[in-house]
């Protein structure tokens, strides 16, 4: 770096997420200066006259890797950058609000014509009259972290989870994928690899990971290689589906039961996804051989540009408007 480069690390918010946020949050903030950027820590509060002040010095990069959960990862946040025209790191607009809001996002993978679970969305009140078979997944539209999240055994069951409900009116119900547990890292377009999860009890819920000694990873992931080599496609198609850009994190269940990679399902797209001791995208860019510090600096020097985006198309190059894959080193919006 020529010179040192302001870089703003948010973090906290007011979602389920906040404390997880904040984790990821120190880790970035340590990350980055110990590499040299002058750094600036900034709890996120729905004070946004207070987010708008302290970001008024004109941060080189806004880095939202620490950031999880509604109104912080669903394009709120990133719609009021843009019209600060700052430079921030992962998803736009769009892409953060059609992965956020899972309807949305089925929508997309299935116009793509990438496999996923079969869903309802339904309100609370005709659950009794939901056809679907058992078990099948109970889901809140807009939470991450697999906040809300519950396997349904029966009706009955069913029923009984949606009373206690915090979630809103809706719910989604998506059949159940019985099988293994994958998630694949993808950085500019640009999958990495592929872990699978074994929780030691239930499923991969907000306990599991986030508690150390809840879940072991294999990295790489023990399938077959025609599985592996299908599962990072089909994160890449997944990505460019909506619209990604920067560091993703995709999720699928594997049935084996499925012959070869046709039992490979996506699950959902998480475009911010955790930079905590126990999360994945940072264990898997390891596994590759890029290091922590590699990959936050590989963030921050490829961040999206709102000054960019307001350019005319004639002003942009075929080159510029294409997600590109860049190896850590590269610099330069994206």
């Amino acid at each position: 770096m020529k010179a040192m480069k302001k870089v703003a690390v948010l973090m906290g918010g007011w979602s389920g997420e906040r404390d997880v946020s904040l984790t990821s949050g120190k880790g970035a903030v340590e990350s980055l200066r110990r590499q040299g950027y002058d750094v600036k820590a900034i709890d996120v509060t729905r004070d946004i006259k207070k987010l708008v002040e302290a970001l008024s010095y004109k941060p080189d990069v806004v880095f939202m890797g620490a950031l999880h959960g509604r109104w912080v990862e669903d394009g709120c946040l990133q719609g009021l950058l843009e019209m600060m025209g700052l430079a921030y790191t992962h998803s736009g607009v769009r892409a953060s609000a059609n992965a956020m809001y899972k309807p949305a996002s089925r929508r997309l993978l299935e116009q793509a014509g990438i496999s996923h679970p079969k869903g309802w969305l339904i309100s609370r009140a005709d659950l009794i009259s939901l056809p679907c078979s058992f078990p099948c997944v109970m889901k809140p539209l807009s939470e991450g972290s697999s906040l809300g999240v519950e396997i349904i055994q029966d009706r009955e069951a069913l029923l009984k989870a949606s009373v206690p409900w915090q979630y809103g009116d809706q719910v989604l119900v998506e059949e159940y994928i019985p099988g293994r547990e994958l998630h694949v890292a993808v950085a500019f377009g640009k999958a990495l690899g592929t872990v699978e999860i074994l929780p030691h009890e239930g499923f991969y819920d907000y306990k599991a990971k986030y508690t150390d000694g809840q879940a072991t990873h294999l990295m790489p992931a023990p399938v077959a290689p025609d599985v592996y080599a299908q599962s990072l496609s089909l994160a890449e198609e997944a990505y460019r589906a909506l619209e990604c850009e920067g560091v993703a994190r995709i999720d699928m269940r594997y049935n084996e039961a499925e012959a070869g990679p046709k039992g490979l399902f996506v699950l959902e797209v998480n475009t911010q996804p955790g930079m905590t001791p126990l999360s994945l995208v940072p264990e898997i860019a390891a596994y590759t051989g890029i290091s922590f510090d590699e990959l936050v600096k590989w963030m921050v020097e490829n961040p999206r540009c709102p000054e960019l985006m307001q350019l005319p198309n004639a002003a942009l190059s075929p080159e510029s408007k294409e997600q590109t894959y860049q190896p850590p080193g590269a610099s330069g919006c994206h």
